[in-house]
């Protein structure tokens, strides 16, 4: 998301780029709606339902029948998805409650696969119905960290309902960017000025849409999000600015301050290894490759990565165990490994600074006994008790491949996962 607009906005922060195990928390879209109403930003009536009993129940309570409804999947592309059961679209226009029972029953329990989610897709555990509003003109606006200025901006176009970063690339000069004082947040005036930038057709229009900037920064420095995004953000033909969509990402290091919500997690829509990997503190993310790669340090991980793609490899993993591994952690990093049926061989490539290598080796062995490990481990130490952790893997008698140099072992890793 925003990739090619942060190319544009160059010290935008680029923290999707980063990798580390959990990638910033997003909120489902009924919940993202609540959250902006509770701002008393303006949306279109939206409602949630979990099953499709459920969701009759909440379409009659409209008392209309211009309604849409929308699979609940953190992913984008929803629209034009497909779910596992053949049921092509995740939204859909709906006119009665015998309509939105049949679409919801279709879509809850079900997978939807999108250009996000990859293969599988993600459970659809719910379906939001909202209110139809037909918008005489989209716009886009998000708040992200810049950092240029070393604070926040507002991000705005008045070529919303598309993709940004096609924006971004073929017309930049759509985009309007507008420094947010931390401390004083977005003046009146100031977000007046957007307003009118982007066009809105009146006063009443544009102190509407400068009210709701306002009140978005409000909830990005309430709530430490690390991005909020509206697109669209429409004017209607009834002459209301509403929030059509909205995409929130909240600083996992603000999780003890902001337990409500974290609270609204959904553990469903992520990796099942990487929840589990998180519950042993190990910074883990899934690929589709075939080598299971074991690192200390984001940099390293990085780096082993793209020496196994020089020699035709394909990773089957992230997987940072930090400077503060200890046996049993690279224990579980192993179970981890092994839970994936597509990991060939493992990669194990360690710089010991802070982290030491005899505590890795001890773990690798432990791990290789009580596991039975039969796919090929590939092992690179260096550093903090080097020689120690080296000693220990010779007199183990195990099936562990060590090497000194990292192109070498890189190319093993390769060699023995085909």
């Amino acid at each position: 998301m925003l990739s090619t607009l942060r190319t544009r906005l160059p010290a935008v922060s680029r923290t999707a780029a980063s990798a580390g195990q959990r990638r910033l928390l997003s909120i489902h879209e009924y919940q993202s709606m609540e959250l902006l109403n509770s701002y008393g930003i303006p949306t279109p009536k939206s409602i949630a339902a979990k099953t499709a009993k459920e969701a009759a129940k909440v379409a009659s309570e409209f008392g209309h029948d211009r309604l849409v409804i929308k699979a609940q999947v953190l992913a984008g592309g929803r629209g034009k998805g497909k779910f596992d059961n053949g049921f092509q679209g995740g939204v859909h226009m709906v006119s009665s409650p015998a309509e939105a029972e049949e679409i919801a029953g279709k879509m809850i329990g079900s997978n939807l696969i999108t250009k996000q989610t990859g293969a599988g897709g993600r459970v659809c555990n719910a379906v939001m119905l909202a209110e139809r509003r037909d918008p005489s003109h989209e716009y886009y606006v998000a708040v992200l960290n810049d950092r240029s200025s070393n604070g926040v901006v507002l991000v705005a176009s008045n070529q919303g309902g598309m993709n940004i970063e096609e924006v971004a690339a073929k017309t930049p000069e759509a985009i309007i960017t507008t420094p947010i004082s931390f401390k004083h947040g977005l003046s009146k005036e100031e977000a007046l000025g957007v307003a009118k930038k982007l066009g809105f057709k009146d006063e009443k229009a544009q102190s509407e849409a400068a009210d709701i900037f306002i009140n978005l920064y409000r909830i990005f420095k309430d709530k430490d999000a690390t991005q909020i995004e509206i697109n669209p953000l429409a004017e209607t033909k009834d002459g209301a600015v509403l929030c059509m969509d909205a995409k929130f990402g909240f600083d996992d290091n603000a999780e003890f301050r902001q337990t409500d919500v974290f609270n609204l997690r959904d553990i469903s829509q992520e990796e099942p290894s990487e929840v589990e990997a998180q519950k042993a503190n190990l910074n883990f993310i899934k690929l589709d490759g075939s080598i299971g790669c074991l690192v200390n340090g984001a940099g390293l991980a990085m780096a082993t990565m793209d020496v196994l793609s020089l020699h035709g490899g394909n990773p089957a993993n992230f997987l940072d165990v930090g400077g503060g591994a200890t046996p049993e952690t690279v224990k579980k990093a192993f179970e981890i490994l092994l839970s994936d049926p597509k990991v060939k061989s493992i990669f194990i490539n360690i710089f010991g600074g802070i982290m030491r290598c005899d505590y890795i080796a001890e773990g690798v062995i432990k791990a290789t006994k009580e596991l039975n490990l039969e796919i090929p481990l590939v092992v690179r130490l260096k550093g903090t008790m080097e020689k120690e952790a080296k000693q220990m893997i010779k007199e183990s008698g195990l099936k562990i491949i060590p090497f000194d140099s990292l192109d070498e072992a890189a190319e093993h890793a390769v060699k023995v996962a085909q």
